[in-house]
């Protein structure tokens, strides 16, 4: 399955009772979405299941998967990711973006230097932020992605440019440039 046919929309975080449910954590912004998107398969896309929401659960949902009758069948699955067909999800406005869409873009910053690649887009709790790796970093840098600090998002062109507020990009750690 081409990577950009299908996105990553929920995880499997272990079984849910002793009758095959599993606790699914939603990626979605509605996360209840999650069960209008049809049947949801596995990365390698050799599985797919039909999913039934069955009831809220703290960090997520009790789902009832097509094909998962016991507890072992449901703790087998713990970690797997859940994909819908990118025909099947919303187009978003002009300004969102799915993260999948912005992995690997080339990182400039307002002057046209390139500072590296996105390598994840991340979510703690406090909104997104861009894992950038890139020359002259030992880890990648955390980037908030705001408005304000990445004013373009190029998907054309393959390419974010940053604004990033003073030492932002100073990694302490870095190899001293050549």
């Amino acid at each position: 399955m081409a990577k950009s046919d299908h996105i990553c929309v929920g995880a499997i975080m272990g079984a849910f009772g002793v009758r095959g449910e599993v606790r699914v954590k939603s990626f979605c912004s509605e996360p209840s979405d999650i069960a209008s998107y049809g049947p949801l398969s596995t990365e390698d896309g050799a599985t797919t299941y039909k999913i039934s929401l069955t009831r809220p659960v703290k960090t997520g949902y009790a789902v009832k998967l097509s094909g998962v009758q016991t507890k072992e069948q449901a703790d087998a699955l713990k970690g797997t990711r859940l994909y819908a067909p990118r025909t099947a999800l919303p187009n978003l406005p002009d300004d969102e973006f799915y993260h999948t869409d912005l992995i690997g873009l080339t990182v400039m910053d307002t002057g046209g230097e390139t500072i590296g690649k996105i390598a994840a887009v991340l979510n703690h709790g406090a909104g997104d932020l861009l894992e950038v790796r890139g020359k002259g970093f030992i880890k990648g840098v955390l980037i908030p992605f705001t408005a304000e600090i990445v004013p373009t998002i190029d998907l054309t062109s393959g390419r974010a440019i940053v604004d990033p507020p003073d030492g932002l990009l100073d990694d302490p750690k870095a190899t001293p440039p050549d």
